[in-house]
């Protein structure tokens, strides 16, 4: 997970001088700072001990009572001593080969430099940094908003390739930055998923297979984040696997894990595996909203579209919960992106376009603050039509 600070730039430096207020009414929920070692698994195997850590009952708020839990004031060293014990205590694993390491390149910015030139320059001459402002603001003021049980939001696509992964670590960010009750990232794609990758992890040690063999309905957040890779902004992701090949991961390991956690979360973002997977199926049916991303071409439009008329034959909460992301993946699309838009929205899903991001081509760790503009405005947008969706169903 990148340095939120960057998420809107300059504009937004402004916006952060008002916290959100939280479920009672009286601003921001208990939050403790993020570990400095974002990427490094918190936790090692449970413990002996017979008691578990208790918080105190003045740290207990009126969000806690109403089904999200803020995050406690620190986090435990071990994971807790109450959960059942594995039949394995799995090592930990580097999100990356040392022997890969070196073969990465200095992250580039989103956009060249002359467009970025160009882009202030037509802000500064027109009256188009007022509306701007306007509307980041209004976007802001969305993804703030309380929630009194999580919310949970699937992404998922047809096919691999199509920036499915990207969205979920776009939408996890921009949450995190926004809001002040703790994030969840799931990865349901145990196949070499590439989440950790996104995010910034360095190494992974629980997953969500794992997690499923652990939770127990009397664990606190306390307890359940030392199995948890804690990340920047009050963030924490839940990894698929290890990076190893056969990782397998079930529908009732899944539904245990997302049942168990929902009530200490605000918003769980859950980057699922392409359609028609089984456990990507039960996630777009069990979230309050979907996300189908789909890339800006003539075959990934076809195939989302056939995708979107099928859901027209289902309840009609699915669709209208369903927001298609295109992501564009050249600089210039060989299609009318537009035109391709309001065909999509014609079965009664929204559409939202991301423009192309070198940096998001690029593959690697996604940095806030190497994004074009126009990116971290668009990727805002999604966020925020996405969370209002999932506000509408309980």
């Amino acid at each position: 997970m990148p340095n939120a600070d960057n998420w809107q730039g300059d504009v937004l430096r402004d916006l952060r001088g008002t916290p959100p207020q939280s479920a009672t009414g009286q601003g921001p929920a208990h939050g403790h700072a993020p570990a400095q070692n974002h990427g490094s698994v918190q936790g090692h195997a449970p413990a002996q001990a017979q008691h578990q850590p208790q918080r105190q009952p003045q740290e207990r708020t009126a969000t806690e009572s109403s089904g999200v839990h803020p995050p406690s004031r620190s986090a435990p060293a071990t994971p807790p001593a109450r959960a059942r014990r594995p039949a394995r205590s799995p090592d930990s694993r580097p999100v990356v080969d040392s022997a890969l390491t070196g073969t990465a390149r200095r992250p580039r910015q989103g956009e060249p430099a002359a467009a970025r030139i160009s882009r202030a320059i037509r802000r500064i001459v027109s009256s188009s940094a007022a509306r701007e402002v306007a509307e980041i603001t209004r976007t802001a003021e969305a993804l703030q908003q309380p929630v009194t049980t999580g919310r949970q939001i699937a992404v998922t696509s047809i096919r691999g390739g199509a920036g499915k992964t990207t969205v979920a670590a776009l939408l996890g960010t921009a949450y995190a930055h926004y809001r002040h009750d703790p994030v969840l990232l799931i990865e349901a794609d145990p196949a070499l998923g590439s989440l950790p990758l996104r995010l910034g992890a360095e190494t992974l040690r629980w997953t969500t297979a794992d997690l499923a063999e652990l939770v127990e309905p009397q664990m606190s957040l306390l307890d359940v984040t030392g199995y948890l890779v804690q990340l920047p902004d009050n963030a924490w992701l839940l990894p698929g696997s290890q990076g190893r090949i056969g990782a397998m991961l079930d529908t009732a390991a899944y539904e245990r894990v997302m049942v168990a956690l929902r009530r200490y979360f605000g918003v769980t973002v859950v980057d699922c595996e392409t359609l028609p997977a089984e456990v990507a199926r039960v996630a777009l049916s069990a979230a309050q909203a979907r996300v189908l991303a789909a890339p800006a071409t003539l075959d990934g439009i076809t195939s989302t579209y056939a995708v979107l008329q099928w859901m027209q034959g289902l309840p009609r909460h699915l669709i209208a919960g369903t927001v298609v992301a295109l992501t564009s993946t050249t600089p210039r699309p060989g299609i009318d992106v537009e035109a391709a838009a309001e065909k999509l929205r014609s079965t009664g899903a929204a559409v939202h376009v991301l423009p192309h991001d070198r940096h998001l081509a690029a593959g690697g760790e996604l940095r806030t603050e190497l994004l074009a503009r126009p990116t971290r405005l668009a990727a805002t947008r999604l966020a925020a039509e996405v969370f209002q969706l999932s506000q509408k169903r309980r």
